[in-house]
């Protein structure tokens, strides 16, 4: 599992007086960066080889300016060329927030999926709860 500390800033606060819906598919992006270095480690766009295929965020409680919030990944399925990635964000202890992703290989040149090579697969296997 991997974690990521997020102060929320000033303008990631809405009218309610909580961060905006909007604002967490970034914090959860943001958290995915070790896993996109799996798969290309300086993060370089001529050389990016995954897709982003699905995206739900479910909203459990609201999360406020006053405290910082804990990003929980990791990966919860890998199939062939796929693989799900499951996240949570923590604020004071409690479950504010949960998604998931789904992330395919792929080669943007021949704009088709790649199967993910079995050195790849093992260290995304490592970050799988049992």
């Amino acid at each position: 599992m991997y974690e990521l500390e997020i102060t929320p800033r000033f303008n990631d606060i809405d009218g309610l007086r909580h961060v905006n819906n909007t604002v967490i598919p970034g914090w959860f992006e943001q958290a995915r960066n070790p896993i996109y270095r799996i798969f290309n480690p300086e993060l370089e766009f001529d050389n990016w080889n995954l897709i982003l295929a699905r995206l739900e965020v479910d909203f459990i409680q609201q999360i406020y300016y006053s405290q910082n919030v804990q990003i929980k990944t990791w990966i919860s399925r890998i199939g062939r060329s796929s693989f799900e990635v499951y996240q949570e964000a923590v604020q004071d202890e409690h479950l504010s927030t949960k998604g998931k992703v789904i992330l395919v290989y792929y080669n943007f040149k021949q704009k088709k999926s790649l199967e993910i090579p079995k050195d790849i697969r093992a260290i995304l296997l490592s970050h799988k709860p049992e």
